[in-house]
């Protein structure tokens, strides 16, 4: 094939794809500057902030975390409110909202919350080398949550205004589901024309346009205790049973771009010599539809009627879900515009999605437009390899002060 046939063929496929770059927007030298000058502070900040233990239902190290964030942004001219927990043993949430004279409703959300428990920061805290920031949640999230307070101080310093409302939720249970936080969020999208997420973006440099949705599912057996070598006859294995209905859900896939089910966690027994009375496992479900939560549901309940062990009982049981945000055409858009600012810095942003499920889903489900993955780029979550790569840093504080400034202007309409 002529390489200008193969170049009109490769258009008219992107075209259709939706996914052909716009026409650049010119870099704005105020902002280029202001992100530049911004990094050392925005860095320093950043350590601090993965500096302090902060897993979730830590709640003195989210209000620690909070004490550090609230009065800079009460600086900005915001008005914050700490918003307590939908759901015990966890800390407040916070809501900053700066009001302006534009058009757009924005809702920047991050969270503080990591998957690290007390006594991480102690083993590892932040560190640097040339390329990379390393640390307990340096890139899930705490690197965008930083983003955010910076893209808010350049719009502060600038005196920037062209906005309706800015709301900055700061969430402190998103690696559980926002089980603190979903009613909160709700009542947030209901004020809101977009979502900006800070969720970290994907390597090399990508943003996020679909994620999964996200539940656990509990399965929970009771059987009978007895003595291990006196009277074993007498007892109903719980472990035994437990492996049975693990057994069950052999056949949901446990890799792939579609739904997958994988066990977490797992345990039984008490004693050594002790049949075991009681077993608990937990599944991880993630799924592209979410009919596929219901479908699993179905599965595990049906087994759960049929046991191995006589005289044990099986129940089953969820956590709140994340629902799937699918491939949409709003996103498109707002990738789009993000590529076209990108491209204005003479580089170029792809366009990503993953397992890994966010607030984001709950916007688009309330047919709110939503764009994820605008944090910094990172890699190695929920690991003691997680770590932020630190050529992003000032790309993405433009590319999010720039989203913030054309979406305050120019808001887009709701989804269908």
């Amino acid at each position: 094939m002529r390489i200008d046939r193969f170049i009109g063929v490769a258009a008219v496929a992107l075209a259709a794809a939706g996914t052909v770059q716009a026409a650049p927007t010119a870099r704005d030298a105020r902002v280029w500057s202001a992100a530049q000058a911004a990094r050392p502070a925005q860095l320093q900040l950043l350590q601090q902030a993965v500096d302090i233990d902060s897993g979730t239902g830590d709640v003195e190290g989210g209000r620690k975390l909070a004490a550090l964030l609230i009065p800079r942004l009460q600086a900005l001219g915001m008005t914050v409110e700490t918003v307590a927990a939908e759901a015990p043993g966890l800390p407040e949430n916070i809501v900053a909202t700066l009001k302006g004279t534009g058009k757009g409703r924005i809702l920047l959300i991050g969270h503080i919350d990591t998957v690290f428990g007390p006594g991480t920061v102690a083993q590892r805290s932040f560190r640097m080398d040339a390329e990379k920031a390393y640390g307990p949640g340096v890139s899930d999230e705490k690197g965008g949550v930083i983003e955010g307070v910076y893209a808010l101080q350049i719009l502060h310093d600038l005196g920037f205004k062209g906005f309706k409302q800015i709301t900055f939720l700061i969430e402190t249970s998103e690696e559980r589901g926002s089980p603190g936080t979903q009613a909160l969020i709700h009542r947030l999208l209901t004020d809101a024309d977009v979502e900006l997420n800070l969720e970290p973006g994907d390597p090399p440099d990508a943003l996020t346009v679909w994620r999964k949705g996200s539940t656990t599912f509990h399965i929970d057996v009771k059987g009978r205790a007895a003595h291990a070598g006196i009277a074993p006859q007498d007892g109903r294995n719980a472990a035994v049973e437990l492996i049975h209905q693990l057994q069950g859900a052999d056949s949901l896939p446990r890799s792939g771009d579609g739904l997958t089910a994988n066990l977490t966690l797992m345990s039984a027994g008490t004693r050594n010599n002790t049949i075991p009375e009681n077993a608990q496992a937990q599944i991880n479900v993630r799924v592209r539809d979410k009919a596929d939560i219901e479908r699993v549901d179905q599965l595990l309940r049906k087994n759960a009627e049929t046991t191995a062990i006589p005289d044990t009982k099986v129940t089953i049981s969820r956590e709140p879900a994340y629902p799937p945000l699918p491939s949409n055409p709003a996103t498109d858009a707002l990738a789009g515009r993000a590529e076209a600012i990108y491209a204005g810095l003479g580089m170029k942003i792809g366009r990503a999605g993953n397992g890994g499920a966010s607030e984001s889903a709950m916007a688009a489900d309330a047919h709110v437009p939503a764009l994820d993955g605008l944090g910094p780029v990172g890699g190695g979550f929920h690991s003691d390899a997680e770590y932020l790569d630190l050529k992003s840093v000032t790309p993405r504080l433009y590319l999010l002060t720039k989203l913030i400034m054309e979406l305050g202007a120019n808001p887009p309409a709701p989804m269908k």
